[in-house]
C-alpha cells in the first residue's frame, strides 16, 4: 500500500483526491490549516493540521512517515486564500514552497504532482488552442504566485531526475455545488451584476474537479517512467458557454435578472479606462472584457493520454 501525502487535502481540490486516492487502496495523509472532515472515518486516512508556513511542521510529516507519492494542492484559491492575492502572501508562499520541494525530493518520492493553473499563459488573441510550451505571462497576483512555484519545483526536479514529476495547469474548477467559478464568468464584478452577450454563444475553459482528479489519480498509478514528467494541460474537453452557465444556474441553483449587453461598447471603455484598482488586478476571478469572447481553449491532448476527460457542467456532481 503506498502512502501519498496530499497538501491542501481539504480544499474543493484535495478532498476529492483523497477520496479517489482513498478508492485505489492508497493510505492518505491530508495536510491543511483545517480539517473539512469530508474523508473522516475512512480507512488510511489520516489528517494533519497545518499552517502553510509552518516548516517544522512539514519537516516532521516527511520525517516520520514513508511517503510514496506527493500531491501538492496547497495555494490553490479556492482553499487557503479570498479573491484577493496580497503581496506578504505570495512572499509566504515563496518562501514555502522552496523548503518543501527541497525537503520533500530529499526524500526520494516516487511521483510528485504539483498542481498550478491555466493563468500563467499568454493568453493569445486569436482562437489557437494553448499548448503546454506556449509562452507564459501572469498577469494576477495568484497567476505570478503559481508561476513562481513551478520554477522552484522545476529547479528542484533537475537536482533530482529519478522523480516522475508532473506540473498541471488546470482551468478554473468547479463541481455541482461549488459554482462560484462559473457564475464569476457571467458577473461584473463592478456592479454585482450577471450579464450576458448576444444569446451567450461564447465559451469559457472550466475544469470539472473530477477530471482533474482522474488525471492525478492516473498519473500516480501509471506513469513509471521519467519520460511522464513535465507541464500538463487539464481541462473539460469543451468550452463551457455563458449559456451553459446560466441553464445550470437556473436548474441547479438560483439565477436572478441576466443583462444582455453591448460587447462593442465594453471593450471600447476598456481601452480607454484603466482595467481597475490593484484588488481587480490581483483578484484570481477577474474579466478582460476586451477578451472575453474570444474562445481561449487549452489544448489538453497530452493529458488525455492518460485519461478521458469525461466530466462536463450537465453531468458534474
Amino acid at each position: 500500500m503506498n502512502t501519498v501525502l496530499v497538501t491542501g487535502g481539504c480544499g474543493l481540490i484535495g478532498k476529492h483526491v483523497c477520496s479517489g486516492l482513498l478508492k485505489k487502496g492508497n493510505a492518505v495523509i491530508a495536510v491543511d490549516t483545517e480539517e473539512c472532515h469530508y474523508n473522516d472515518e475512512k480507512p488510511n486516512y489520516s489528517f494533519i493540521a497545518a499552517a502553510q508556513n509552518d516548516k517544522n511542521a512539514y519537516a516532521e510529516i516527511l520525517d516520520n512517515n514513508q511517503i510514496d507519492d506527493i500531491v501538492h494542492i496547497a495555494c490553490t484559491v479556492d482553499n487557503d486564500f479570498g479573491h484577493i492575492i496580497t503581496d506578504n502572501e505570495m512572499a509566504i508562499a515563496k518562501s514555502c514552497d522552496k523548503f518543501f520541494y527541497r525537503y520533500a525530493f530529499e526524500k526520494n518520492v516516487k511521483h510528485f504532482v504539483m498542481v498550478s493553473t491555466y493563468q500563467v499563459y499568454d493568453f493569445p488573441k486569436t482562437r489557437e488552442p494553448i499548448r503546454e510550451d506556449d509562452a507564459l505571462k501572469p498577469i494576477t497576483n495568484y497567476a505570478n504566485l503559481k508561476l513562481n512555484s513551478e520554477k522552484a519545483f522545476a529547479d528542484e526536479l533537475k537536482k533530482n531526475k529519478d522523480v516522475i514529476a508532473a506540473i498541471v495547469r488546470p482551468a478554473q474548477a468547479y463541481t455541482k455545488e461549488y459554482y462560484e467559478n462559473l457564475v464569476s464568468k457571467i458577473t461584473d464584478a463592478k456592479s454585482n451584476t450577471c450579464f450576458v452577450y448576444g444569446t451567450g454563444q461564447y465559451g469559457f475553459q472550466m475544469c470539472c474537479v473530477h477530471n482533474l482528479v482522474d488525471f492525478i489519480l492516473c498519473f500516480i498509478k501509471n506513469a513509471d517512467d521519467s519520460s511522464y514528467t513535465g507541464v500538463y494541460n487539464v481541462s473539460d474537453k469543451l468550452l463551457v458557454t455563458a449559456s451553459d452557465i446560466i441553464s445550470f444556474m437556473r436548474k441547479n441553483h438560483h439565477l436572478g435578472v441576466v443583462v444582455q449587453r453591448n460587447q462593442g461598447k465594453d471593450a471600447i471603455l476598456s481601452i480607454f479606462k484603466k482595467v481597475g484598482s490593484n484588488d481587480e488586478k490581483t483578484n484570481y476571478r477577474y474579466l478582460d472584457l476586451s477578451t472575453i469572447t474570444n474562445n481561449n481553449m487549452l489544448d489538453n491532448n497530452k493529458a488525455a493520454k492518460l485519461v478521458s476527460f469525461r466530466w462536463d457542467i450537465n453531468n458534474t456532481k
